[in-house]
């Protein structure tokens, strides 16, 4: 791979283009056919906030590349969305070529994060948070980047 472009990094093997430092802002991708839910970290890379949800459409790539320019972050995490044996199907694909594409828009290192369960885990809290499930459309795609984002923190955060 030529050496300016983000490689992308498949679960728990983390490799990306040089050193990442979760000291800056990551941003987190929760991408769907129809909505894009996007998360941010704080500063430290200790905890994922909801941040924005999009209209899946031809500009997506272009509209994350953009906020991740704007918050400055040097890592975007993709979910990946697996089968519950580990297999990968076609939404996996998806995820990876979305990934791929959106690489070749951003400096940033992008990283391909088992999403599984990750809409059925966020649906759950916002229920325990008293949400109205109409309402909750608005924001699970959020939320949903919310858990993919702090699951990969967590898993890469020096203990």
């Amino acid at each position: 791979m030529h050496p300016d472009k983000p490689l992308l990094a498949y679960g728990r093997r983390l490799r990306c283009h040089g050193p990442v430092s979760i000291t800056s802002r990551t941003l987190g991708v929760d991408p769907g056919s129809v909505r894009i839910g996007l998360a941010i970290s704080d500063e430290l890379g200790c905890m994922a906030h909801p941040l924005q949800t999009l209209k899946a459409s031809p500009q997506s790539l272009a509209e994350i590349a953009a906020v991740a320019a704007d918050k400055g972050s040097s890592v975007i995490v993709i979910g990946l969305p697996r089968n519950m044996d580990g297999s990968y199907g076609p939404a996996a694909e998806k995820s990876r070529t979305f990934a791929a594409a959106l690489s070749q828009l951003t400096p940033a290192s992008v990283i391909l994060w088992d999403e599984r369960l990750t809409t059925a885990a966020a649906t759950r809290r916002l229920q325990e948070a008293g949400r109205d499930s109409r309402k909750q459309r608005k924001v699970i795609d959020q939320a949903a980047a919310v858990q993919i984002l702090q699951s990969w923190l967590d898993a890469n955060t020096a203990h």
